[in-house]
């Protein structure tokens, strides 16, 4: 048997941002909330990708993008583990774990049909908790309903 090891080699993005670390079954609703299934711009993604740390994870590379903190806040809530990794000219200019906000504004949409921001033109406001399972849940500023990270809609 050939002990030569085999590895999957994917092009180096010259500039943009690696989204390192995402739970491999979270790979496709970052896609999907960041609109990397409708750009214009070369996306690489891989999922169910060897980690040491995590068992499996899931990683998206894209050309020319660097994201707005609004677009972090929804990789937080759907991905924490997740690593950011920002490249220019094939080199790391900086690598950060994304951080779950305190609050959340406008990207979320309250579950409860009767909120006043499903009814009326106000912005959506949340705080985000955890609950006794240590679960991430977003508390709404209006209704206080609780929506749990499994039922979050995005905006």
């Amino acid at each position: 048997m050939n002990d030569k090891r085999k590895q999957l080699i994917v092009s180096a993005i010259q500039n943009g941002t690696v989204i390192d670390h995402i739970p491999a079954k979270s790979v496709f609703q970052v896609v999907r909330i960041l609109g990397l299934d409708n750009t214009e711009k070369q996306v690489y993604f891989g999922v169910n990708l060897e980690s040491k740390k995590y068992g499996t994870k899931g990683i998206i590379k894209i050309s020319d993008h660097w994201f707005a903190s609004e677009e972090i806040n929804k990789i937080a809530l759907v991905a924490p583990s997740a690593t950011l990794i920002e490249i220019r000219d094939y080199e790391v200019t900086s690598k950060s774990s994304v951080q779950i906000p305190e609050h959340i504004e406008g990207i979320v949409k309250c579950f409860n049909p009767n909120c006043i921001t499903n009814k009326e033109d106000v912005s959506t406001r949340f705080t985000v908790i955890r609950d006794e399972h240590d679960e991430l849940k977003l508390a709404c500023h209006y209704c206080e309903k609780n929506t749990s990270r499994d039922n979050l809609m995005f905006i």
